[in-house]
């Protein structure tokens, strides 16, 4: 994996360079690489975003499941749940894609004798390899930047909306656990080869990585939002500029 980050740089998760797509070194023996699209079609795009979500989900997200296994998801921490539930379900060739040979399934969930804190321990080439909830929180923030995913943390004011909050989910979880699944990706793709403002033809696209891909499709759908409100207000029949937020206008401005 070329192109990897210092760890001194560890902390900055440098936006420039997660959308150059470099692969990103945690520490000696976590290296994050981010693939392709013609690597997510390859591993299978259901499956990847599967373990995508999972690996970076929070309680919040897993409300329902947490409910039905006699846990409250207001008490438990994100690494909590990745360290009680997540981190053995994927083992080395279905996690290759992202951390090449490390193999998470082989690290022993242990406490430090000082504070009771949580890690995760395992010993590679003679030397230890830990994932505490520091480690976790830079690695799951750097999975989420990559694919824009955004955190869930929000808690309910009181037991009467969590409870409305855990059946609001449920409701949603029956109602999309039959339905056949269709590609995410597929007709992205399609749109943007098709879309004048994207430079890649159908050849080249598949050797985008993720993130460069997933910005052209939220950057070009800002430009072309900001041409029509420009178009519309320059006119004298459309909106009235000034009532416009003024980052809807600026395309070239942080995306949402």
């Amino acid at each position: 994996m070329a192109n990897s980050t210092s760890i001194s740089e560890l902390q900055n998760n440098d936006e420039l360079k997660i959308y150059r797509g470099e692969d990103y070194v945690v520490s000696e023996h976590i290296i994050i690489h981010q693939p392709s699209l013609n690597e997510i079609t390859s591993y299978g795009e259901r499956e990847y975003y599967s373990m995508i979500y999972q690996l970076t989900a929070t309680p919040q997200t897993m409300k329902v499941q947490l409910w039905d296994m006699e846990i409250d998801y207001t008490q438990i921490t994100p690494f909590e749940l990745f360290c009680y539930m997540i981190y053995k379900l994927y083992p080395q060739e279905k996690t290759s894609i992202l951390f090449g040979n490390l193999d998470l399934t082989k690290f022993q969930l242990l406490q430090r004798r000082d504070n009771d804190a949580l890690l995760l321990y395992q010993i590679i080439d003679n030397a230890p390899v830990v994932i505490d909830e520091f480690t976790y929180h830079i690695i799951t923030d750097y999975l989420r930047k990559v694919h824009l995913i955004q955190k869930d943390e929000k808690l309910p004011a009181n037991e009467a909306t969590k409870m409305i909050l855990i059946e609001d989910d449920r409701e949603e979880w029956e109602r999309n656990r039959n339905k056949e699944y269709h590609s995410q990706l597929k007709n992205l793709i399609s749109s943007m080869i098709n879309c004048e403002g994207f430079k890649y033809n159908h050849s080249q696209v598949w050797d985008m990585k993720i993130n460069a891909f997933m910005d052209s499709v939220k950057r070009i759908s800002k430009i072309k939002n900001a041409d029509l409100l420009l178009q519309s207000g320059y006119s004298g029949f459309g909106v009235n500029l000034k009532d416009i937020d003024k980052k809807q206008l600026d395309w070239q401005g942080e995306l949402d």
